[in-house]
């Protein structure tokens, strides 16, 4: 079931490049990759409960010099078990995460645009509208977070494109 434009909600997705960027999801077969190896468990009902099919993602590379947003992403599949959380030789893996109770989730996302440039942490701080975005809070860490249809606008509008 994919999310009505009306119900349709917003995210922000966080990662490292060096791991996994907005490029290897860009090259991904079909750009389509499992969101795997969220850890928290705030990201993880995030993940499983609330991110549906059509939903959209802004993907953010963090921990890297500029941090920022990379790229345009679809959530294609909403939340289902993590699998690296059952292989002992994957680095996700979770040995108390069994199959018949697994502990961790995660969602199938598509990349659908390039941006033209990283739009910078520092950008974003900057920008009129953005001043309540969880990113931009004092503490805040999640790998997943929500951004509010405002929040959505002012940056696509930051961005040059009109993404709804």
């Amino acid at each position: 079931m994919t999310t009505s434009t009306a119900d349709r909600r917003y995210w922000l997705l966080k990662t490292e490049p060096s791991t996994f960027s907005f490029e290897d999801l860009w090259n991904a077969p079909k750009r389509t990759t499992f969101w795997d190896g969220v850890r928290n468990f705030q990201a993880r009902n995030t993940m499983r409960d609330l991110m549906k099919p059509g939903d959209l993602v802004f993907i953010y590379h963090s921990s890297t010099d500029p941090t920022g947003i990379a790229g345009i992403g679809e959530v294609v599949k909403g939340g289902y078990p993590d699998p690296t959380a059952f292989d002992p030789k994957d680095s996700h893996y979770d040995p108390k995460s069994k199959r018949e109770s697994p502990s961790w989730f995660g969602v199938e996302v598509k990349a659908l645009k390039r941006l033209p440039e990283i739009i910078t942490l520092e950008r974003l701080r900057k920008t009129k509208g953005l001043e309540k975005m969880v990113l931009l809070q004092k503490g805040s860490r999640l790998s997943v977070q929500p951004v509010s249809a405002d929040e959505w606008q002012v940056i696509s509008r930051l961005a040059g494109i009109n993404f709804e």
